[in-house]
């Protein structure tokens, strides 16, 4: 059982990792990147899926 939660919370890490670097890289004002990160950082499954259908995305190469 405790292997599963382990591996949840580095799935989780990884995902909130991704939504904070790919909210840096975006081209939104910084108002809203404090926001995303916060929000993502303080609830992490519900802020990252927020994140995924509503945040600012990457920049575009």
């Amino acid at each position: 059982m405790n292997d599963y939660v382990g591996i949840g919370g580095l799935i989780v890490l990884a995902l909130t990792i991704w939504a904070i670097v790919g909210t840096v890289s975006s081209g939104a004002s910084t108002g809203k990147k404090v926001f995303w990160i916060l929000f993502v950082l303080i609830l992490p499954i519900i802020g990252f899926i927020c994140w995924l259908l509503f945040g600012p995305r990457g920049a575009k190469a």
